[in-house]
């Protein structure tokens, strides 16, 4: 084929695909664009997860009329004139390809009018083919309807993922602007049902609160520090208040919200040796720099920054988080009562615990006795361990280590037992056996809970309501992002039914599918470590051996569902080695 010039519609598709890659990066520069115009509201309205409707309306400055149709074409802005400007960037968007990007894959009709105009104009796009401008009557501000996203381009319109997966990626970027702008009143609904809206009074405080909760957003830390030109501002959680995944920690550099994993790892390592081993803050951090010292022209979609002094900026954010951290959250010590005056143990089990009682019979097992199987005087073998210890052997309790281990004396050694990963895979167990025989029995709260979650989190959970039902817990939509928890499974009577509900749909990557087609022992085994007994939690001698009886009775004790090892096994053999009984250490 002899070279040739690309058709201006065909070259505006391909540049397309830089700047509107679903949905969500339609709403983005739409709300950018709005924001730039010096909006106070910003409604936002979608159907079918924005792809058969995006409607964006702000009471910004407006286009003037005879700007509309330049407003469309491709490099057409306002606000460059000319290369300088490009490294004092004041404005979200500058690159003049968000309108026309969207005309050229969707049917695209921008509606709008100036303050000091008589009447509005109105001017279509459809598939990059602009109409006649049209003179009508309109609010100062401006309207954008985006209809039939990737009509004309099936192959795009076919990658794109579940409503449920898009409409969270909405939320989730209506939700960044909202805490990044608080003086702008945000709204998003998809058809009556309202998503977010936030009053604009500028208090960040009760935006986390609505987006969150009250109770989340009580124990936020506020972050404030400046140096050297730079300002950072926001807030970030206690190290009591975690997510599983990195996804709640938010940047927004000069109002822009942006992706940066060097940043992110500037928070993380603030937090350290304070969190578990993946576990991650939830953080709302605004960075206000001298434009020149940041280059926001990485990338079409804007979403990536280049920093002038990279190293100076970790440092900077990183000793910000972290003395914000100390200031109001120390570093745990060691609590006294662990080294000799622990309040005395009244032998009481906790009522939390629904451990049951195994049926495995203990006996009266002292170390030196033969075991209950052998051949010649030796332990028989199943796939070379000692049987009947393939699984787990009979345990003496000895003890409890620094709130966190048991102690227990083996016919073969010492084992050391994490209390937490133990109770993990006896609770994840009863939970599957209950499940395959299709009778988890629930347990009626006497008081229903409240759980109020992010929009994102909402819209997903809202679309499985019916299928928590068969897992045993019984879940009411109770008012915009707020559910009522009114039963939940009787093997967890006891725990925080809040917690129960925000298991599960906390760790949802963007890509994973709905929780019809997850496999269940995923579900149970992400419920189950967030209710199983933590560490530090000192149990009762009956508590103690209430759970080795529930491990020794399990299938697989020797893990928890996520493949930690449950206990360490510390054999007579390697003892007599270490104390020099049989030859050198």
């Amino acid at each position: 084929m002899p070279i040739h010039i690309l058709l201006p519609e065909v070259a505006s598709q391909i540049a397309a695909g830089e700047v509107v890659e679903r949905p969500a990066s339609v709403v983005k520069e739409l709300i950018e664009n709005a924001l730039d115009a010096g909006a106070t509201r910003i409604h936002v309205t979608i159907a079918e997860a924005g792809r058969r409707l995006i409607e964006v309306a702000d009471d910004g400055s407006g286009i003037p009329a005879d700007e509309l149709p330049l407003a469309v074409e491709r490099h057409a802005t306002s606000k460059l004139a000319s290369a300088d400007d490009l490294f004092r960037i004041a404005t979200l968007g500058f690159r003049g390809e968000a309108l026309a990007s969207i005309g050229s894959v969707a049917r695209l009709t921008i509606t709008s009018r100036t303050a000091d105009a008589s009447a509005g104009a109105r001017l279509r796009v459809e598939g990059g083919r602009t109409g006649a401008l049209e003179p009508v009557g309109a609010p100062a501000g401006t309207l954008i309807r985006v209809e039939d996203l990737f009509y004309n381009v099936p192959a795009r319109l076919k990658f794109l993922k579940s409503d449920t997966t898009e409409r969270r990626a909405i939320d989730t970027l209506l939700t960044r602007y909202a805490l990044a702008y608080p003086r702008i009143r945000f709204r998003l609904a998809e058809g009556s049902n309202v998503a977010l809206q936030t009053p604009g009074d500028g208090d960040r405080r009760a935006i986390l609160a609505t987006l969150y909760g009250v109770e989340t957003a009580k124990q936020l830390l506020e972050v404030e520090a400046a140096e050297d030109g730079a300002q950072i501002t926001g807030f970030i959680s206690p190290t009591s208040l975690t997510r599983s995944n990195r996804r709640d920690i938010t940047f927004f550099i000069n109002g822009r919200w942006i992706q940066d994993t060097a940043l992110s790892a500037a928070v993380t390592q603030a937090y350290h040796t304070l969190l578990m081993v993946g576990r991650y803050p939830l953080t709302a951090l605004f960075l206000d720099l001298e434009p020149a010292s940041v280059d926001v022209n990485v990338h079409p979609a804007k979403a990536e920054v280049r920093f002038r002094e990279p190293d100076r900026m970790f440092s900077f954010v990183q000793r910000s988080v972290r003395r914000a951290l100390l200031a109001y959250a120390p570093v745990p010590q060691v609590a006294p009562t662990l080294w000799g005056s622990r309040r005395e143990e009244t032998g009481e089990v906790d009522p939390a615990w629904e451990l049951g009682h195994s049926t495995v019979d203990r006996g009266q097992w002292t170390a030196g006795s033969e075991t209950p199987s052998t051949v010649n005087g030796l332990p028989s073998t199943v796939n070379g361990l000692p049987e009947p210890f393939a699984r787990m052997p009979l345990l003496r309790l000895i003890g409890q280590i620094g709130a966190t281990y048991l102690v227990a004396e083996g016919p073969d050694g010492l084992y050391l037992i994490d209390q937490h990963a133990a109770h993990e895979r006896v609770l994840f167990e009863k939970l599957l056996a209950q499940h395959e025989k299709k009778n988890i029995p629930s347990q009626v709260l006497l008081t229903p809970v409240t759980v109020t979650l992010p929009p994102a989190q909402a819209t997903m959970l809202n679309s499985q309501v019916e299928f928590l039902q068969h897992l045993g817990f019984e879940v009411e939509p109770f008012g915009q992002n707020t559910f009522q928890v009114r039963s939940m499974p009787a093997l967890f009577a006891g725990s925080d039914p809040a917690a129960a509900l925000k298991a599960l749909v906390e760790d949802f990557e963007e890509d994973e599918t709905p929780l019809q087609a997850e496999i269940e022992d995923r579900i149970a085994g992400r419920v189950c470590k967030r209710l199983a007994v933590k560490a530090g939690k000192a149990l009762s001698p009956d508590e103690q051996r209430a759970l080795l009886a529930d491990l020794e009775a399990c299938d697989s004790p020797r893990t928890c569902p996520h493949g930690r090892p449950t206990m360490i096994h510390l054999s007579v053999d390697m003892l007599e080695k270490q104390f020099g009984r049989k030859g050198a250490i």
